[in-house]
């Protein structure tokens, strides 16, 4: 009682909605590690499931099948293809698995880790036979996903997380891979590598101050203002690629080369490092590669040190691999499930709530899998309080302009197509996540 009026009363609880409602929330590439749904109808149909009716949502899952529900379930639990098909919804695929050990969230998990049992720590062998089994679960799944029979997998690694996406999938006609969060050291080593990549989050900010200092010098002009001010003195100017030793050479002409103190090629490169620093761990630092490149990519983070930890708990552990279906070592996992209800205060004096709490890692898939079990077996009405990995939220960037011609033949990848379409679309929630997700009357609000 007292956690459903913590959740109720919060400010999340408010969802900040769109300017009319929708029939369909956006996606979000964040990975959910809590979904509190609530709703005035019951949700002891969840509660419970027969042995025949998991078998069911298993089978339905390794099969790829579409499961049809009524737009409207009057009786819940007499519903023979309600249950199953939230079994169904509850399934993901993970590697390696170690039932005594919490393998997501990686990013910040030391204090979760620290005094488990890791006999691997101090025994490289077992490092190297855990490594090359993980490498061959890799690249299965990427395997499947340049076929498009995967849609899209993570890779969680103690320092990053990477997310790749098949073709057809966030508005981009080839096979993409978002890296975040990453520091200059990593994004060197890639460079080194050959691998081709782009920083969006900031590019776009770049950009932006750009125009902006483009428009306030037009302002400037424009008012007579011109003579003698600049944009740059408004903050200190990003530094030019172009700065090196021969960019002084201007003193020498006008022969005060030796009055004047020139910055040393340290004291520059210092100054560049510096503006390329600012944005380790940071949201912005997120790298996003295309095409050919995730292959590239592949090879790079399979031979790449900083993937595994050398030190603290999670020293000589492989990176952890979840993905919507099922690839060579992954092995089947449900999220939890399980039901509260109670009574919580409202104006007036109390109402009964109920609620279905589900814990991660909640893949994107599978948040829109649960609203279409949801919906007709709340009757179009529920509330929905999502906490996401923060580190992951970088991964909502678009991934590239809207396209035209973007293939959409993904059938076989195992989603529902309803949930395919919503994940085809270019992602319009920036480096945020949904926090509240609220359905009235089957059409969506939001609040990022």
């Amino acid at each position: 009682l007292l956690l459903f009026g913590q959740d109720l009363h919060s400010p999340l609880a408010a969802p900040k909605a769109p300017p009319s409602p929708r029939q369909e929330f956006p996606a979000d590439w964040s990975i959910k590690t809590r979904v509190l749904f609530m709703s005035s109808q019951p949700f002891t149909w969840a509660e419970h499931l027969k042995a025949q009716e998991e078998a069911q949502g298993f089978a339905q899952h390794c099969r790829a099948t579409e499961t049809t529900l009524p737009e409207r379930v009057q009786e819940p639990r007499l519903c023979a293809e309600l249950r199953p098909a939230f079994q169904q919804s509850l399934v993901y695929w993970l590697h390696p698995s170690l039932p005594w050990l919490p393998l997501f969230p990686r990013l910040g998990a030391d204090r979760s880790m620290a005094g488990k049992a890791c006999p691997w720590a101090q025994d490289e062998a077992l490092q190297q036979a855990l490594m090359s089994d993980w490498s061959v679960s890799f690249t299965s799944l990427y395997n499947l996903l340049r076929a498009r029979l995967c849609p899209y997998f993570y890779v969680c690694a103690a320092q990053f997380s990477v997310l790749f996406r098949a073709a057809g999938l966030a508005g981009s006609a080839v096979p993409t891979a978002a890296i975040a969060p990453t520091t200059r050291g990593l994004r060197q080593a890639m460079s080194a590598e050959g691998i081709e990549f782009s920083l969006p989050l900031l590019e776009g900010s770049r950009s932006r101050r750009q125009t902006s200092s483009e428009e306030s010098l037009e302002t400037q002009t424009a008012d007579g203002v011109g003579g003698g001010g600049s944009v740059e003195d408004a903050g200190e100017p990003a530094p030019s690629d172009d700065d090196d030793d021969g960019s002084f050479s201007w003193l020498e002409e006008m022969g005060v080369q030796d009055k004047v103190k020139k910055p040393d090629t340290i004291s520059i490169q210092l100054r560049k490092e510096k503006h390329e620093v600012q944005v380790d761990h940071r949201p912005e630092s997120l790298v996003l590669v295309r095409g050919s490149n995730t292959f590239t990519l592949l090879n790079f983070l399979i031979s790449c040190r900083s993937l595994v930890a050398a030190a603290g708990p999670q020293a000589g552990l492989p990176p952890t691999l979840l993905s919507p279906v099922a690839f060579r070592g992954g092995t089947m996992q449900t999220l939890k499930a399980r039901t509260v209800s109670g009574r919580a205060r409202v104006p007036g004096g109390f109402e009964d709530v109920f609620s279905l709490e589900v814990l991660g890692p909640v893949l994107p898939h599978a948040l829109h899998a649960l609203t279409l079990v949801l919906a007709p077996a709340q009757r179009g009405s529920f509330r929905a309080l999502l906490s996401p990995h923060e580190p992951s939220a970088a991964f909502n960037t678009r991934p590239a302009p809207p396209q035209e011609d973007v293939p959409q033949d993904l059938p076989a990848c195992g989603l529902h197509p309803r949930t395919l379409d919503q994940l085809s679309q270019c992602p319009t929630l920036g480096k945020s996540s949904l926090r509240c997700l609220e359905m009235k009357d089957y059409t969506y609000t939001w609040k990022a």
